[in-house]
This record gives C-alpha cells, structure tokens and sequence, in this order.
C-alpha cells in the first residue's frame, strides 16, 4: 500500500523527531541501527513521507532521550491523521489545517462556501445528513477565539445557481449579507468576467506560524499542497479576484438585488 502524502501535520512531526535527533548528536544511521530499521524509514518520517505507528514513537523518544517529547508531537500531529476520517479522505488533512488557521483565503466558482452555507442549503447540495452535521460543526471553528481572518470570492454564477429550492436559496443568500457584516469576515462577488490564472475554486488556510497550505478541487474530489510556486501563483489570483470583484458594502447591494429579482 503507497504512504500517504505529506501533510503539515507529518512534517510538523518529522521536524520534531530530526530537532531531537540532532540534539542527540547521532545520524539517521546510528538511529536506524538502534531501532532496526533501515535508514530510508527514519528519513521517511523526518520529511513527513510516512506516518509512523505509535510504538515506534515511543521507541524514537526513548532512544533519543526526548523525555516524552517525541510521543506528546506523534499525539499532537499523527494521531488525528489515522482515526476514522470525518471528512472525505482527500480532503481530511486540509480540514487538520483549517481548523487551526488564524486566516482562510477562498475562491469559489460553483457553490457557497461551506463555512458559509446554511444547513439547508448544505442538505440540498450534500444529501447526507452525517455529512451535513460534519459540515455545521465545521463552521464552529469561525467562533473560536481568536477566530479566524476569513476572505471569501464568490463567481457570480454562485448567486443564480438554484441548489434545493427558491426558498433555500433565499435564505442562503440573505445569510450571506448577515455574516458579512461580521468581524473578520469579508464576502466579495466576482462579476462575470475570465480572470488571468483562474482555473477553479481554491482555498488557503494560513496557520499561526504562516505556514501555508492550499487546496483545490477538481471533478474527482480535491489536492493539496504546501509547494511555494503553488502558494505564490494562488496568492497572486486572489490578489487580483479581490481586486476586480466589488467591495464588501456594494457586495451587500448585488446580493439583495439578486435576493429580489430571483428568489422571491
């Protein structure tokens, strides 16, 4: 079975055990002989390449002297990685991610956003009430404190495109005038127009330390990746879909004219 991919979580935890190792003053090789195994394994999780079992961590902690450190970092990033996924597994790292960030930035081209969606129109679009409840809870994370900065484009077409009834779309689209007066929260419509480097809906989580971690869907579910071309040519879009779409007060405006001459 292939390793799964790196997440800031197994890379997180890699530089925690190499941070150790180091300190230790022992190379991979010397580990890898104490622990019988062969070097490319301990390099594997030192990059974040592959998630380790928690036995392992204990044994990594005790031969390198981390006094517990090593199995506090394997509970604190692996451990959410191999329970049972509560989101799509192509999606469960970025929702790691998400969850801690102190700033999202998304573009949507299709639906609402889901930390924007009400739970009807969420029902209409999912069809899956576990789903739905997955997605609610999801949404609780804009009312931690601090909560986080959240920048959301939406493609026009979103506002027209009906998803379950009038009346869900209603709904929806008065939501989203309320949560944009929110602190914190900032909803732009994207008139219809080609945008230079827009390929499709994006998001970019910004965590504490500034890391940054993009994902991007397609037609078979979604990628991410935490590559610096990936993050600048993404960054680069947004700078420019915000810039082109209107601002916040005027967003209000398009948004209850829509409200108006579609859905009531």
């Amino acid at each position: 079975m292939a390793n799964p991919p790196r997440t800031p979580e197994s890379m997180n935890f890699g530089r925690e055990v190499r941070k150790w190792r180091k300190r230790a003053k022992i190379t991979q090789d010397d580990l890898a002989e104490r622990l019988n195994v062969v070097r490319s394994y301990i390099s594997q999780v030192e990059t974040g390449a592959t998630q380790c079992r928690q036995d392992f961590a204990v044994r990594m902690d005790e031969a390198l002297g981390a006094e517990g450190e090593i199995l506090t970092a394997w509970r604190e990033f692996i451990e959410p990685l191999q329970e049972d996924p509560v989101f799509p597994q192509y999606f469960a790292s970025f929702e790691k991610a998400e969850q801690r960030a102190c700033e999202i930035r998304a573009y949507e081209a299709y639906f609402v956003n889901g930390l924007l969606q009400t739970e009807a129109y969420a029902s209409a679009l999912l069809r899956d009430e576990e789903a739905v409840a997955l997605r609610m809870k999801r949404q609780g994370w804009l009312k931690r404190e601090p909560a986080p900065l959240l920048h959301v484009v939406l493609e026009e077409s979103v506002l027209y495109r009906e998803i379950g009834t009038r009346e869900v779309m209603r709904e929806q689209l008065e939501h989203l005038v309320a949560v944009s007066r929110q602190d914190g929260i900032n909803v732009q419509v994207a008139p219809f127009a080609e945008y230079k480097g827009v390929r499709g809906s994006f998001i970019v989580a910004t965590l504490p330390d500034r890391r940054e971690v993009l994902y991007t869907t397609d037609a078979v579910g979604g990628n991410m990746s935490y590559e610096p071309v990936h993050l600048a040519r993404v960054s680069k879009t947004m700078a420019t879909l915000q810039a082109e779409s209107l601002n916040a007060a005027d967003t209000r405006d398009f948004i209850r004219k829509v409200i108006e001459q579609r859905w009531t």
